[in-house]
């Protein structure tokens, strides 16, 4: 019997290997590899065109992104546009296809796409140019994409280092004893305007190879690897003789251009450079790499793994030996002859499960943040298996937002079983409540932040038929799915206690400065916080500076350690507050390490202030708002997670002993 078990477990490890090693024929829809060659030999298994995608221009000195056509550059057509899913539409991504046409294997020197002409007196192209010098001197940056990959910017830094940024400004606006232009020492005017009206292309491609592809191009196909891009401002004083050099005359534009017409000519040059050292499969690791700040990825992890284990130490010492040394000592007085006065948590057990106040509300906010907590689990876990890659735009987002409208089915039945706990009988309350006030807050929010958008002629703007999109999903699934959760929540014997509770509650004496409600609660917060903030500045990063973020491995161990860390601090302030004869633990618990959002509101405020350059009205209530909605779904979740550690223990301690 034994043998054949044995081979059993064999054969299903043995399944396993062979369906990880058939996993390098998969890919991931809209990611699988494009075969390019020239135009002479297209065919359905290659295409000659390379098309350029524009997408939307944001800055760090302003939240406000706008698309493409906003800022007056060449006309595009927008109607082969690629469709966008959720994601992208939420986070304000355009994706158009661009101006310029390149062509596989196909060098060009220097060509024109248009001229754009600014009249002087003319209103209509005073405002165009005015625009164009605002978006220089806020320093927004183009997003262009090549074969679902980002054209990139490189520039050596300080160490001497190259990085590679996923987007370049599209103009200069010399100030000088500040930062001038970084690009070139020649654009050195006070004052003066340097729009890029010309890139350098350099696509780089792994020639075509039969044993790998299956397809054999050889020297007039390959894959792309990567695209570069190196702008410049260029004055083409005849548009019919352009001039690309790097010898040529910089296009400045001076503060006032109201005695004079002004022509900009955009052009653009394309160079093919093969490298096959390079696989397809590792294209996107000179941009990973360049990236700085790896090496603290590992030392915040050290850092929160030194804090788990300190703290799991407490919780062991109190519960092998503290606790231990109770629950044996109060079952020892039961048992002898000579009645003892009780002592301890011990004096609670006839009010530690009395119903709280508000016990509604709290059960709203525990479902909630049951939905909060499974929607990150799950995306994060797909995160890590690749299915959410930064190659997959918008997919994030889209997981995340399916995945919390899916989950309504927990919310509900979690809310039920809590709030009929406590004895209420109110459940088509507890129902509604559950389905329409914490995403309701999300949805008011999110809409006022849409209105300001919509005012500003943002990209950002979420268009009103998505938002009756939203709509939809939040009443036609999500809170049918809710009633579904509460309806099985409520079929449900309530929860039993193991200690009965007294009708007359207890006295609770005067506590000391640590075990008051709102010190502790405080305290409760630090540590989880400690945990985290070295990887919230990475994900703030990649929120509002652009930058890109993968490290999902790095982020799902963290969110681990996260939970562990609410949980454990939350037990060990509860047992300290059960000690001192403080039976109120049922919002407190939730309070405690819900606390960490509140530091974690402290630090965006700190990252606004130290790395973020934003002056304007709009785009600080849009900041604000947009850490509120983040700050409040973490409130939720994590406080979730408090509770239902300290729900556990004090059922667990108090199941043990016993009670007269």
């Amino acid at each position: 019997m034994f043998s054949h078990k044995c081979l059993y477990i064999i054969k299903k490890w043995w399944i396993l290997f062979l369906c990880v090693n058939t996993t390098y024929a998969f890919y991931l829809p809209g990611l699988a590899p494009v075969n390019f060659c020239r135009e002479s030999e297209a065919s359905p298994q290659c295409k000659s065109d390379v098309t350029l995608y524009v997408n939307r221009l944001n800055t760090e000195e302003s939240v406000i992104p706008y698309e493409y056509h906003h800022f007056d550059f060449c006309p595009i057509n927008e109607e082969n546009s690629p469709v966008e899913n959720l994601g992208q539409v939420v986070f304000g991504e355009r994706i158009r296809p661009g101006p310029y046409k390149i062509e596989f294997l196909k060098e060009i020197t220097c060509a024109k796409v248009c001229t754009r002409t600014y009249l002087k007196g003319d209103a209509e192209s005073e405002r165009r140019l005015d625009t164009l010098k605002k978006g220089m001197s806020l320093n927004y940056q183009h997003h262009w994409i090549v074969d679902n990959m980002p054209v990139t910017w490189c520039y050596p830094l300080e160490n001497k280092k190259k990085y590679c940024s996923t987007g370049f400004p599209m103009g200069c606006y010399f100030r000088p004893f500040l930062d001038g232009c970084p690009i070139n020492t020649k654009y050195n005017k006070p004052g003066f305007y340097y729009p890029f009206n010309h890139v350098t292309l350099t696509i780089t491609y792994h020639s075509g190879l039969t044993e790998e592809w299956g397809v054999g191009f050889g020297a007039n196909g390959g894959r792309i690897i990567s695209v570069k891009v190196e702008p410049a401002s260029i004055n083409h004083r005849n548009p019919d003789k352009l001039d690309c050099s790097q010898s040529a005359e910089p296009l400045a534009i001076p503060p006032k251009t109201d005695n004079q017409n002004l022509n900009i000519t955009y052009t653009y040059s394309v160079k093919f450079v093969q490298d096959d050292s390079v696989k397809w499969s590792s294209r996107w690791d000179y941009i990973l790499e360049s990236m700085p700040h790896t090496s603290i990825q590992w030392f915040s992890i050290l850092n929160s793994l030194v804090i788990v284990l300190f703290l799991s130490g407490m919780v062991a010492m109190i519960m092998l030996r503290t606790l231990h040394k109770d629950i044996a000592r109060y079952n020892q007085m039961d048992c002898g002859e000579d009645a003892q006065e009780e002592f301890g948590w011990k004096l609670v057990h006839g009010d530690v499960f009395r119903p709280p106040r508000k016990g509604m509300l709290l059960s709203v906010f525990l479902g909630s943040g049951a939905q909060v907590f499974c929607m990150t689990l799950v995306t994060l876990a797909f995160a890590c298996l690749g299915f959410l890659s930064p190659a997959n735009r918008g997919a994030l987002m889209t997981c995340a937002m399916i995945l919390f409208v899916l989950l309504g089915t927990p919310a509900g039945y979690i809310s039920a079983r809590i709030y009929k706990s406590f004895g209420g009988i109110k459940w088509k309350s507890n129902v509604m409540l559950t389905s329409t006030v914490c995403p309701g807050i999300v949805f008011g929010l999110f809409f006022v932040m849409n209105l300001v958008l919509w005012s500003k002629g943002s990209s950002g703007a979420v268009p009103f038929s998505t938002l009756i999109a939203l709509l939809a999903l939040w009443f036609c699934v999500s809170v049918p799915l809710t009633f579904v959760g509460a309806y099985l929540g409520f079929r449900k014997r309530p929860l039993e206690h193991p200690v009965r509770t007294n009708q007359i509650p207890r006295q609770i004496p005067d506590q000391s400065i640590y075990t008051q409600p709102v010190p502790g609660i405080c305290m409760g917060g630090v540590l989880p916080f400690g945990c985290i903030f070295i990887q919230l500045f990475f994900i703030l990063n990649s929120l509002w500076s652009s930058q890109m973020y993968y490290m999902f491995g790095f982020l799902f161990l963290v969110f681990w350690i996260l939970v562990i860390t609410c949980s454990e601090t939350t037990i060990l302030l509860c047992y300290f507050h059960l000690c001192a004869e403080d039976y109120h633990w049922w919002w407190r618990s939730f309070l405690t390490s819900g606390c960490t959002a509140f530091y974690l509101f402290v630090y965006c405020c700190h990252y606004f202030a130290t790395k973020l350059a934003i002056e304007d009205t709009a785009s600080t209530f849009l900041y604000f708002g947009y850490t509120l909605i983040m700050v409040f779904l973490f409130f939720l979740m994590t406080g979730t997670i408090g509770f239902i550690a300290c729900f556990w223990f004090i059922r667990k301690i108090y199941s043990v002993v016993k009670v007269d």
